[in-house]
């Protein structure tokens, strides 16, 4: 295992925040967000933390890289329900010469419903690994400075 990150459970911690409304659709039969969509939310809030920083997840794809998921984990603590705003918290984590970390913090108005960390690595379009990019690997010096 990879993961070495504690998500926080103060959104105050966190320097990204995206809110997702549950869709009835993400709900099971207990009438609660099926844990299976929890990822999805994740991806979601990744990929508007890249364009929030100008650098666009079809960018990344232009350059040739992807950030593949090599790791999930998903701490959940209180269900979420249909038509809740969920509040996505990011922070970017550990990082070594080919992979990082990012730790997410899910609120329903500054209420822990759930942590998250993912690790990625980075992979050229033949799906080979590569080093992250500068861009990527200045970003997570400065989150751990």
């Amino acid at each position: 295992m990879r993961m070495s990150l504690d998500p926080p459970l103060d959104p105050d911690a966190y320097p990204f925040r995206h809110p997702i409304r549950v869709r009835f659709a993400e709900t099971d039969a207990m009438g609660v967000v099926h844990h299976a969509n929890y990822p999805l939310y994740l991806e979601e809030t990744r990929v508007a933390w890249m364009r929030d920083l100008g650098h666009t997840y079809a960018k990344a794809r232009d350059d040739g890289i992807d950030l593949a998921v090599i790791e999930v984990f998903v701490q959940y603590r209180k269900p979420l329900a249909f038509d809740e705003v969920v509040d996505v918290h990011l922070i970017l984590g550990r990082q070594t010469r080919m992979t990082f970390q990012v730790g997410y913090l899910l609120a329903v108005d500054g209420e822990p419903r759930a942590t998250a960390v993912t690790v990625h690595t980075c992979v050229n379009d033949t799906g080979r690994p590569v080093r992250p990019p500068q861009w990527l690997r200045d970003m997570a010096d400065e989150a751990l400075a």
